[in-house]
């Protein structure tokens, strides 16, 4: 059985490990027997007493089980009481069997012999309750921290799926706003494939889990259908320069990682200039990076109002995703393009599907 399965099932652990104190004590009481030459019945007066004491831990349990919720001291008094209690029970069948089957039926002439030895006892069902408690209070904590940690997944989960879904509703307010002019023009060709693209990107973007990590190659694929909704507004403003090595086409990435930073460039590079911008992407593997670059020839970092801003939504969330997901094992870097422009370039685990 597995082990961590095994800790989680309360009442097979309490047996599995009840049934192995016992034969630990049968086993180390038969070899005291031996060492002191004891007879053959005293054997069985083991046997029979290490069963009794088996059979008293389960009334034991019940009770500590009532006591459990209950503050430090009654717990306290509780398992001194029941333990001394049970105890003197079990050191009077204990002797009783010794007199019978060892000492051929001889008694003691005073009551008080017949519980001699209690103390030993004692001790014993005292050490079996504070390992029950103990191993009680760790399978608690051991919940308490799992809990915890779901807790934590949970929130890190919603998150990630906050910062995957805020697309910005621009895009999709000057997509309809473009397809609308392009009926208008009668151009209803163009504007069918515009609301095809839109609708193709739009169910990728409901239909992958923002958990989940996708080839880059896919993740290009969902791209282009982002860009072709947007030379839909652009026409041949928009230019797109693409240089993938074939090894990073199946590096695994997040999905939808790339479309904000480009959501970004287009916004504050693109579409501000009359004669618009060039967006350069490009992906290469070095040892065991991924080293994603995008680039744009808009004003840049802070240059003026139109300059492109590095505290934009998009940069913002893609920054929070990769440190959410890599942690130290990701770079994120912001630095001016030459001549004109800003480079974002994205340094990520190279990995790949195994399957």
């Amino acid at each position: 059985m597995n082990v961590d399965r095994l800790f989680r099932d309360r009442g097979t652990l309490f047996w599995v490990l009840n049934i192995a104190g016992w034969t630990g004590y049968t086993l180390a009481a038969w070899l005291g027997a031996l060492a002191h030459e004891k007879p053959e019945s005293y054997v069985q007066v083991i046997l029979v007493t290490a069963v009794t004491g088996l059979l008293l831990t389960v009334p034991m349990r019940l009770f500590y089980r009532r006591l459990w919720s209950r503050s430090m001291l009654p717990l306290v008094i509780g398992a001194l009481g029941m333990s001394y209690v049970f105890a003197l029970g079990w050191t009077w069948l204990e002797n009783s069997l010794y007199w019978d089957w060892v000492k051929d039926g001889w008694r003691p002439e005073h009551w008080a012999d017949y519980v001699g030895g209690v103390t030993g006892s004692f001790y014993i069902l005292l050490c079996w309750s504070g390992l029950y408690f103990g191993i009680r209070y760790y399978q608690q904590l051991q919940e308490q921290t799992e809990q915890t940690l779901k807790a934590t997944s949970a929130a890190h989960q919603a998150q990630l799926k906050m910062l995957r879904y805020q697309l910005n509703p621009h895009f999709l307010f000057n997509t309809l706003n473009a397809i609308s002019t392009l009926i208008l023009d009668g151009a209803n060709k163009t504007a069918n494939e515009a609301v095809s693209r839109l609708s193709d990107f739009l169910r990728y973007t409901l239909d992958n889990d923002p958990m989940s990590r996708v080839t880059l190659g896919s993740e290009l694929d969902a791209l282009d259908l982002y860009l072709e909704i947007e030379k839909v507004r652009f026409g041949d403003r928009l230019i797109v320069d693409k240089s993938i090595e074939d090894k990073a086409q199946a590096a695994l990435v997040p999905s939808l990682i790339l479309q904000p930073i480009i959501e970004n460039a287009i916004k504050y590079a693109i579409s501000p200039s009359e004669e618009g911008g060039t967006l350069r992407i490009s992906a290469r593997v070095q040892q065991d990076t991924l080293m994603l670059k995008l680039s744009d020839t808009g004003p840049g970092l802070g240059n003026g109002d139109s300059g492109q801003k590095s505290s934009g939504v998009g940069l913002k969330n893609t920054r929070e995703r990769l440190q959410q997901l890599y942690g130290d094992k990701q770079a994120f870097t912001l630095a001016p393009n030459e001549p004109t422009g800003l480079t974002v370039t994205i340094n990520l685990p190279y990995e790949v599907d195994d399957a």
